[in-house]
C-alpha cells in the first residue's frame, strides 16, 4: 500500500478547486478519492447525497462502497442515510457486533466489510449528504482517524456547498436568460401582429395564446415561428 496522503495536502487541494472550471460531479469524485488516501489503512469511500429523503451515491472509489450505499437506499435506512439526515457522525466499529440495521449489516459482512464510518455533510437546506468510509477490518477507525476524517469532511462540506451554490447559480442564470429570450421573441411577435391587425398588445397576445392552445404548442414556439416567417408572409402560423 502507498503512503497515506498528508491531510494538510488534501485540504489544500480541496481549496484549490476552481468551481468555474469543474462540474459538481468532478468535485464529489475528488472528495471521495482524497478521503480514501488520507488514512493509513485500506478503505473505500463514497459520497451520499439526499434530496427530500431520497438518497443516491454521487461519487465512489469502488463498487463495494456504492453497493453498500445502495443497499441502504433500497431498505430506506442505514448509517449513511442517518448521518446525512442528522448531520452527525455514525460509527459502526464492528459490523458483526452491531444490531441497528440487520439486513444492511448482514450484506456488509458478506461483502467483506468489517467497520464503517459515515460523516454528515450539511450542504444546504434541500440537499444534505454524507461521507462514507468502509474498511475490511473491525475497529479500523481509531480516534485519530475519526478526527482526521471529521476535519476533512468539514473542508469537503464547504467545497460541496460552494460547488452546489455555483451550479445552482449557473442554472438560475441560464433559466433567466432563456426566460428573457422567450419574452423578447414574444414581444417581437406581438409587434408583428399589432402591425398587421392594428390591435392592442393585449389583443396581440390573445392571438398568440389562442394559436398556442389550438396547436398544442408553447406560446414561445408560436411566437418564434411567426418571427421566423416575418420576412415573408406575416400571417399567424
Amino acid at each position: 500500500m502507498t503512503s497515506p496522503l498528508d491531510p494538510t495536502d488534501a485540504f489544500a487541494e480541496l481549496g484549490r478547486i476552481k468551481l468555474a472550471e469543474v462540474s459538481l460531479d468532478d468535485v464529489l469524485q475528488r472528495v471521495a478519492e482524497l478521503a480514501k488516501h488520507v488514512l493509513p489503512m485500506p478503505v473505500e469511500v463514497s459520497v451520499t447525497l439526499t434530496r427530500n429523503g431520497t438518497g443516491h451515491t454521487a461519487a465512489f472509489t469502488d463498487g463495494l462502497s456504492r453497493d453498500m450505499d445502495e443497499r441502504q437506499y433500497a431498505l430506506g435506512h442505514g448509517p449513511c442515510l442517518d448521518a446525512a439526515a442528522g448531520g452527525v457522525v455514525i460509527s459502526v466499529p464492528d459490523l458483526a457486533a452491531d444490531d441497528r440495521w440487520p439486513d444492511w449489516l448482514e450484506r456488509g459482512q458478506k461483502a467483506g466489510v468489517g467497520s464503517s464510518l459515515s460523516i454528515g455533510l450539511p450542504i444546504q437546506e434541500a440537499v444534505v449528504g454524507a461521507l462514507n468510509v468502509y474498511a475490511p477490518t473491525p475497529h479500523a477507525f481509531d480516534d485519530d482517524s475519526i478526527a482526521v476524517l471529521e476535519t476533512f469532511a468539514a473542508y469537503a462540506a464547504v467545497a460541496l456547498a460552494n460547488a452546489h451554490l455555483y451550479e445552482s447559480t449557473a442554472t438560475l442564470a441560464r433559466r433567466m436568460q432563456e426566460a428573457m429570450a422567450s419574452r423578447a421573441v414574444i414581444e417581437q411577435a406581438k409587434g408583428i401582429i399589432m402591425a398587421d391587425r392594428r390591435c392592442s398588445p393585449a389583443e396581440a397576445f390573445a392571438v398568440l395564446s389562442k394559436v398556442s392552445q389550438d396547436s398544442n404548442r408553447k406560446v414561445r414556439e408560436v411566437a418564434q415561428a411567426l418571427v421566423d416567417r416575418a420576412s415573408g408572409t406575416r400571417g399567424v402560423p
